[in-house]
Formats: structure tokens, sequence, C-alpha cells
């Protein structure tokens, strides 16, 4: 497939993929409003051509193999997790041990390091403060939430989308 094809196939693709998420968003689908839906993706992508700001790493599709079972056990998680900061939180002694660490990220495309931080912050109890280097720098509100997190289940994951790519 040559350089121009693949460039079609990438605009196409970026086109569905935010017009896709356009419709879920929206929820209207009557004809003038899809079709307005469906220009202003196709505007936004040719912008962003012409600005030089999409490339193959933000490609919606770059992380598809490990994303569709990675989403499901990142809300999951997310369950756990604010069940258990709401435990915490209705506690009458408050039983907290606020801390912060390093954790070893695997990931080695920006998009990776990205999502695996965004995974740490969107988890109650866990902020992604910085990434310094091949680490992140995490506030956990209890010792045992940093221990899981340094377990690096999260990070075997998302090292795994991003290895599908």
């Amino acid at each position: 497939m040559g350089h121009r094809h693949m460039h079609r196939f990438h605009s196409i693709s970026v086109i569905t993929s935010l017009f896709v998420f356009w419709l879920v968003l929206s929820g209207y689908f009557t004809p003038f409003l899809m079709s307005a839906g469906l220009v202003s993706c196709v505007l936004v992508v040719w912008f962003a051509h012409r600005m030089s700001v999409i490339d193959q790493e933000g490609h919606p599709l770059a992380l598809r193999g490990g994303v569709v079972s990675y989403w499901p056990w990142l809300i999951v998680e997310i369950v756990k997790s604010a069940w258990t900061v709401s435990r915490i939180i209705m506690h009458p002694r408050l039983p907290i041990s606020p801390t912060m660490m390093r954790v070893k990220m695997t990931q080695t495309s920006s998009v990776g390091q990205v999502m695996y931080a965004n995974s740490i912050t969107l988890t109650p109890g866990t902020i992604s403060v910085a990434i310094e280097g091949d680490e992140i720098l995490v506030h956990a509100l209890t010792q045992a939430g940093a221990e899981d997190l340094a377990g690096g289940e999260m990070d075997r994951r998302v090292s795994t989308c991003e290895d599908r790519a």
C-alpha cells in the first residue's frame, strides 16, 4: 500500500472514529444533524492535517488490539476503587495513609505512557502527578492502593494494548 493510500486510509479512519464518537455523545440521529456532524468531523481532520498535528501514533486505532479487553478491566477496577474509597470516607476513623510513590512504566510510546498515567488518575484513590523519564509520580490515598499499583497489573495491561498496535 502506497504512502498516499495509507494517508487516505488514515484520514478516513480518523473521520470515522470521530463521527462514531460524535454520534455516541450526541444521541441525535436526524439526517440534518448527522450530516452536520459528519461535515464537522471532515473539517476537523482537514484542518488538523493542514496544521500537521495528526500523526500515526495519535491515531484512534493505534491501540485497537488490547483496548477491547482493557477498557472493561479498567471499568471494573474503577468501580472497585470507588467502593474502597467510599468505605474509607464513611469509616469513623478515616483510615487513610496518603503516600507519594514512583511507578515504573514499561510503555515506549507517548500514547501508551499517557494512557497509563490517565488510567491511574481515573482510578479513585490515586492520581498521576508527573511523568519523569520512565516513571510516574503518583499520589495514593492509602498504602494498600499504592501497593496494588506497584504490583504492575495496570502497567502490564496498558503495555499489552501498546504491543498489539
